[in-house]
This record gives structure tokens, sequence and C-alpha cells, in this order.
């Protein structure tokens, strides 16, 4: 059995608030307890010194420790970081928050005769019981704190010590003995901050900064200095509880560490004018709380929530060790890869850039709209679309430089990948664009670009900036898609074949559609005939007395080493058939010849198809999914740059 030695007085030491103090203590019991709203088990001990004992709340970093039985009942460790908290409805409870310890010695005897903790004979506290050796909540069965040892070869001996009237185990000389020491363990003082000044209320002593990577919910009292990397806008919204606003910004520390702080009404007009972007503060009196993904990007669990106790206080002496931002970039050949909705940042050169252009959303707002181009080193290019302010800011400055020649170098924050017929880029409201940044990526984006990148061919990832014939980076043959199990994973695959359609199916190869517009979109949905003899929508929940037409065809196609089957929609059946479905549909109601000579005309023709490829479920059976996403016909000059540029790399 380890024998150890622990700290006098650490218990009163560390609930006083001394947290310089790196006490050994003895873990004399433990047990897991739920947190609300949490999903993993969370332990408490009660841990002695060998004279107090004081109730500890293990930070969830440690909780693998106890949850492996690491750390158990009789382990001795040393506390490295520690915190004191209020707990309890009555707030006079104290419990040390564990975020840093050192196992020195896994099991051992109880030390000492620690006497229970005051309040534990509180509900939510260890009971006594605990300590009487019996087996509850996973607890250990063992002998009570009070045991008398038996002489034995490996027995310990009691002594009570002169000096600090404390009690300490003297091991007796055995072959068996293990002394575990501390690397630390200095004998409690009081902080010097502190001393000789009386008791301190707990709000009243200045917080200790904290690295925000550090932050969690079960610390008392903190602080973070963060450089504010974003401020969103003031939004107002509506629920059960009335109206409101609210905003946010961003803090990136000096160990890179960020997080979101949110304000709401009152405190909105406290602190909307104080948050400047670029500045250095100190924050601190939040509440923690689990970040929600769908709309905070950052690279922490936690969001803090501002409260009317909170403070922010501006640095004067700014910290040239945080950096103005922190940028995780993703080249252009890695977001081909990307799911949908994934937040990337990217950097690459402004090859060109459209007119702003003013749409109607789905709601019937109006927003503004510019496309641009980056291109970077990877050889590939993407489609980036600004939305509102960003337009008529960065957009007219970025256009303006690439009308008078100059080809700027764009990092984008925070964009939004988009996968429809294509990758592309959008700014979302925590988007931050900055134009010629000086960063090293930055600076070897410009060398390149000015040394030769500047006429290097790229190939576009987005549909609408690609020409015909760099359309084809990712060709495959009929064959390569069944033998390279695309499609099987958790994403589609896109890719493009060159093939000819050898059948449609027309019995139907449309349905009726219904022709509500909602801002600038068709609802499209399938509509059936009600009573009164009108085209109802389900998803509208209108009648219409006319109902639109749209494709929806089964092919089958062919190349050199196969035949599959694949599915076009309606753009995809238009630049196939050549007309509409609604044309279509009338020259079979009417048995117009046209009808037959609009379907042979496409058969046995080579097209440059690009299909979404991700299996799907059919009833029990699961299959790949070819749907055509566009389709082309074959340029016979771009597709000679294609299969020469294909030979060149195959000889490289």
């Amino acid at each position: 059995m380890a024998r150890a030695k622990l700290t006098p007085n650490a218990v009163a030491a560390a609930m006083a608030g001394d947290t310089n103090l790196k006490p050994v203590v003895q873990v004399v019991d433990l047990r897991s307890i739920a947190v609300t709203g949490g999903s993993r088990l969370r332990f408490r001990a009660i841990i002695s010194d060998g004279v107090a004992t004081g109730h500890a709340l293990f930070a969830s970093q440690l909780c693998d420790l106890a949850r492996s039985g690491v750390v158990r009942r009789g382990s001795v460790v040393q506390l490295l970081d520690y915190i004191v908290n209020d707990v309890g409805s009555n707030r006079n409870r104290k419990a040390i928050v564990i975020l840093n310890m050192e196992v020195l010695a896994a099991e051992c005897e109880i030390i000492g005769n620690p006497a229970l903790p005051p309040d534990s004979g509180d509900s939510n506290s260890m009971r006594a019981d605990q300590f009487n050796g019996a087996p509850q909540n996973g607890s250990m069965a063992g002998s009570a704190l009070n045991k008398v040892a038996r002489p034995s070869d490996n027995a310990q001996v009691i002594q009570r010590s002169m000096a600090g009237n404390s009690l300490n185990m003297v091991p007796r000389p055995s072959d068996n003995a293990q002394v575990f020491q501390p690397t630390v363990q200095p004998s409690y003082r009081p902080a010097p901050k502190y001393r000789n000044h009386g008791t301190i209320m707990k709000n009243d002593a200045p917080a200790r900064i904290t690295p925000i990577s550090t932050l969690n919910p079960y610390q008392g009292r903190w602080a973070i200095k963060g450089r504010v990397t974003a401020k969103g806008e003031i939004r107002r919204y509506h629920n059960a509880k009335g109206d409101g606003k609210v905003f946010s910004f961003d803090l990136l520390d000096s160990d890179g560490g960020e997080i979101r702080a949110t304000c709401f009404n009152t405190l909105v007009d406290r602190f909307y004018e104080v948050v400047e972007v670029g500045k250095v503060y100190v924050v601190s009196r939040g509440n923690l709380k689990p970040a929600k993904k769908d709309y905070n990007h950052l690279n922490n669990e936690w969001e803090i929530f501002l409260e009317f106790q909170s403070t922010i206080e501006l640095c004067l002496d700014e910290n040239s060790s945080i950096p103005a931002q922190r940028f995780s970039f993703s080249s252009i050949d890695k977001i081909e890869d990307s799911e949908n909705n994934a937040i990337v940042d990217v950097i690459g050169v402004v090859t060109s850039v459209n007119p702003s252009t003013t749409i109607q959303r789905k709601n019937g707002m109006e927003a503004q709209k510019r496309t641009i181009t980056l291109k970077d080193m990877s050889g590939r290019s993407v489609e980036l679309t600004m939305w509102g302010d960003f337009c008529n800011r960065e957009g007219l400055q970025l256009q303006e430089m690439v009308e008078c020649g100059a080809f700027p170098v764009l990092a984008v924050k925070a964009g939004k990948v988009n996968d429809y017929s294509g990758k592309s880029v959008g700014t979302i409201s925590s988007s931050q664009l900055i134009i010629n940044p000086d960063l090293a990526e930055a600076h070897s984006l410009r060398q390149w670009f000015d040394c030769g990148g500047r006429d290097a061919s790229t190939q576009s990832i987005s549909r609408d900036f690609t020409p015909s014939a760099s359309r084809n980076e990712i060709r495959k043959t009929i064959a390569q898609i069944k033998d390279d199990g695309l499609g099987m994973g958790d994403k589609p695959d896109w890719v493009t074949v060159k093939a000819a359609v050898t059948f449609i199916k027309t019995d139907p190869f449309c349905y009726t559609a219904c022709p509500n517009v909602v801002g600038d979109r068709q609802c499209g949905k399938k509509v059936t005939k009600s009573d009164s003899g009108n085209w109802l929508c389900d998803k509208c929940n209108q009648e219409f007395p006319e109902c639109d037409y749209r494709y929806l065809l089964q092919l089958n196609i062919q190349d050199h080493t196969g035949t599959t089957s694949a599915t076009a929609f309606q753009e995809a059946g238009q630049e196939l058939l050549g007309c509409s479905a609604r044309e279509l549909n009338m020259f079979k109601e009417n048995e117009d010849p046209r009808y037959t000579a609009v379907l042979i005309h496409c058969l046995y023709q080579n097209y440059l198809l690009r299909l979404k490829v991700k299996e799907e479920q059919y009833g029990d059976e699961r299959r790949v999914k070819n749907t055509v996403a566009k389709v082309e016909r074959v340029d016979p000059l771009a597709e000679s740059k294609f299969l020469l540029d294909s030979i060149s790399r195959f000889i490289v």
C-alpha cells in the first residue's frame, strides 16, 4: 500500500481563496453526479488534508481520471490549478473546482482522522454514512476513517506533529512501502496582495485573466482579455416574451482562443457603442452557455451571454501579442470537397468582379448581390457571392481596383459553402472581407500571381464562372462511377461524364407543378385537381385555375464503358430537349409530330453531363442515384484542349 504526506491546513487555505498553493490532499470519497443539460457525468469528491475535509468538483477535462479509476477513494493528489466557488442556495457553502491535478498515489489508506465537512448533512452533499464504509453510488466499500490499524509488517503509525499539530503518516520500515513526494509542497501563507487585509468578499477580489480556451460554466468569477475581431449589427426579434434586440461580437486572445459574446436589450444600449473592432478589452462576469453551432462558427463549445453585472473595460495599452484576426485558410481545391453549408476561411486573388444587382428573396424582401472570382495556387477558382452591405463596401472597392488593372488579394473569414451545381462561397452576417491583408499567405499569393500566376490556366469549381472546357476537371467514365464506389459516402460526388442519351421514358416525362411565385422562385411542388376543377397546392395551401409543367425525365446514358440510368429535372431537361415541359406536353396532347421529333433529336448525341452521384434509400434497398445537374453539347475545340491537357498531365 502506497504512503504519502499531506499538506498541513491545505483545505482551510484553499477554501480561503489561496489559489497559489499547490497542496497535496487525499480523496476520501468520490461519486458521480448528473449535470442538468449535460450528456456526460461529472464527479464530486471530499478531499482531506488529514484533519479537515472539503467538497470538490472535478472539471470536465479531469472526469476521465475518475471514470477510468485512476483517481478513486484513497487516492493522493496534488492540486495544481483550482478555483473556489460558492454553491448551494444559501451561498455559504464553498466547493473547490479542480482544474488540473497530479495523481501521486492511486490508492492509499485513509490518512489521519479527518472531520466531516460542516454542511455534509445537506441533502445535496455527501452523506455521513459514506464515511462508514457503506458502498453507495459507486463509492468503494472500505474501512471507516477512524479505523485503528493493527500491528502488521505494512502497518502505518499515526503521530501528531508537535510543530503544526497536524496528522502525518510516518511509514514503518517495509520492503513494500513507497513514499510519494510532491513536486511543490509549500506551507500555507496568505496571498501577498491580501495579507493583513482581513476578510475579503468574493465579488470584491479582482478576477484573474483566464485563457479563453479554459473557460467553463463551473468557474466562479473570471475575466478574459481579448481583441474584438468581429462585431455584428443590432438585430431585432419578436417572440412570446415580446420584442427585443441583440448583437454579438467575437473575441480573440493571445493563446488563439476565440469566443462569442452576446448582449440583449438594455445591454445593447450599454455596450454597442463601447465595443469597437480591433480594440482589446477585458470582459468579466458573464454567463457561459453552449454555443449554437448553426449560427456560431467559432471553435469553442461555449458562448458568453453578458448580464447586468458584466463589465467590458478597454485596455489602453493594447497587447501586441494578440493578433488582429485568426484564419484557418482552406485552399480552393479543398473547398471543392467541403460539405454544403460548411464554414471556411479562404484567400485568393480577385480576377473578376460582377456589377451589383438587386434580387427579391423568398420573403419578398429585396437584397443586394454581387459575385466575384477568386483564384489561388491550387489551380482552381471559385465564385464568391457577396450579400448586403458587402456589395457596396468591399465589393465596390474591389471593382474599382480590378477595373484599374490591380488584382488585389482578398481574405475571407467565415464564408459559407454552397454546393448547388458546383461549389461556391457566400458571405453571412459574421463574415469578414479583408483586402490585401498583411499575412504570409497573402504575400505568397501576390508573388505567385505577379510572377506568372496571372496567366496560369485555372479550373473553376463553381457553375456560373466556368468556361465549357474547364467544367470537366473531374471527368469520369460510367464504369468508374461504379468501380470507384462514388456516392457511397456521407456527401454526394460531383462528376462529369461524356455520354450519349440512349433512352427517354415518356410516360410520364413531366408532372403538374404549382405556378405560384414566392420572392424570386417558383414553388414548383406537385399539384392535384380539386373537386372544384382547380389545381390545389398543399404547400401553398392555395388553388389555381391553371398549373405549370416541370420535367421529370428518366434516362439511360451510355459511353464506351457501359450504361447507367439517370434523372433529369426541370433545368437539365430543358437544356437536353430544347423546349419547355409545357410546350412538349402540348405537342403530346395535340398529337403534334413535333413531340416525337424533339425526343428523337436528342438521342445518340454526345453530351457533357454534370452528375450528382448519391446513394439513396428505395424502400428496403439502398441504390446509387445519378441526377443530371447540367447538360452541355460537346464543343470539339474545348474537348480537344481538355484531352491535350489530360495527355500532358499523364506524360508528366
